[in-house]
């Protein structure tokens, strides 16, 4: 019976830490964008440089070391190092559920969103089965020879880093984020007919300007006594604002298309019934110069033959972007919106969009990005 629970703890935990470790792997980059959210908590901003590097280690770690337990190598190691990793990624959790900073962990990345008190009990619940294994680690026995349990291993740390190393530089081979090929923007924007939005509770802070006396109240309790009438009483501050109960959320907000004037082309770019090609550079200082080039020789190709629209979407100020436009003497136009959905909308920096109507008609890494002919047979000349 001891024997089949320590098996349950070991098939149970390798394969969720290869699951979680995978689904990560898949967008790398989106990784490293929230270990950079936890590093600006943290105050250790200096590492967001090896953010990128920290997530494809981290993610191959978790892989390697659920694929170590499955196979019994190294199981003292393997047992030290799970332990010491849930207890990190514990930490985590429960600090962004308590202080509420970072509100998505991203431990099984965009795939499956969870609440920081539900990846803080996931990991409460894989740290009980840990402790399991740690304790019995001499009884975790290997399922094949030494030299063969050590090749295994050796190629499990090449693909697991091969995984991360490849999503990066090619897209997610699973794109989890709302802006996937085939969506339509505009109508992953929209909130239908009689959708419930999010329910939010507010709390006043309230002092009496004559006594002195101080109150603390909900909103409902504001109106309900009629405190509000009583002109003695005044709320001190803005008032604190908690999620009772979450309703329809769109997948894409926060999503404004603007020019240098900070005039709205939103809805002007994404209805435009042909083909627009679309250069996302969340920010132009990180930009690759060489893709850029090539990008621009496209965009100049596309417009004289097919008079195809090509604009620059980024986050950098206006003055970067004038100085970045004569750098590289583009012709694309320039437009501006927030980093955050920049960032979701191709996983690369520069990478490339093609709407039509608001939908995405495919997108692509600026590594693999087609070449002007290849472009013309597959869209332009389709009728």
């Amino acid at each position: 019976m001891k024997n089949g629970f320590l098996w349950f703890c070991r098939i149970g935990v390798g394969l969720l830490f290869i699951f979680s470790g995978l689904i990560k792997a898949n967008d790398p980059l989106g990784f490293s964008y929230k270990l950079e959210e936890y590093f600006e908590v943290f105050h250790i901003t200096f590492l967001n440089g090896f953010a990128l590097s920290i997530a494809i280690i981290l993610c191959a770690l978790e892989m390697i070391l659920g694929f170590a337990l499955l196979i019994g190598t190294h199981a003292r190691k393997v047992a030290w190092g799970l332990l010491l990793l849930i207890i990190f990624f514990a930490f985590l959790t429960f600090y962004s559920a308590f202080f509420k900073v970072v509100q998505t962990c991203g431990c099984f990345g965009d795939a499956i969103p969870l609440t920081p008190w539900q990846s803080f009990s996931k990991d409460l619940l894989l740290l009980l089965l840990i402790i399991v294994l740690f304790k019995n680690r001499e009884s975790i026995n290997p399922l094949f020879s030494t030299k063969t349990g050590e090749r295994l291993l050796i190629i499990s740390v090449i693909l697991s880093l091969g995984v991360g190393i490849y999503t990066y530089n090619f897209l997610p081979v699973i794109d989890f984020l709302p802006y996937k090929i085939g969506a339509n923007i505009p109508d992953e924007m929209k909130t239908p007919p009689g959708a419930i939005p999010d329910e939010f509770e507010l709390t006043y802070k309230l002092k009496n300007t004559k006594s002195g006396e101080t109150k603390t109240m909900t909103d409902k309790e504001y109106l309900k006594t009629g405190i509000w009438k009583d002109n003695n009483w005044a709320v001190m501050g803005n008032p604190d604002s908690r999620l009772v109960k979450k309703g329809f959320t769109p997948k894409i907000i926060g999503l404004s298309i603007q020019n240098a004037q900070r005039t709205d082309y939103t809805n002007e770019l994404l209805s435009n019934p042909f083909y627009s090609l679309v250069i996302v550079a969340y920010d132009l200082k990180k930009t690759d110069g060489f893709a850029i080039n090539h990008l621009n020789a496209l965009a100049v190709n596309l417009t004289q033959s097919f008079n195809t629209r090509t604009i620059i979407l980024t986050s950098s100020s206006a003055t970067d972007a004038a100085a970045f436009s004569k750098q590289y003497h583009l012709i694309s136009e320039i437009f501006y919106a927030d980093e955050v959905p920049l960032k979701s909308m191709v996983r690369a920096n520069p990478g490339v969009m093609l709407l039509k109507n608001g939908t995405i008609i495919n997108k692509w890494h600026y590594h693999t990005v087609p070449d002007y002919d290849h472009l013309v047979k597959q869209y332009f000349q389709q009728k």
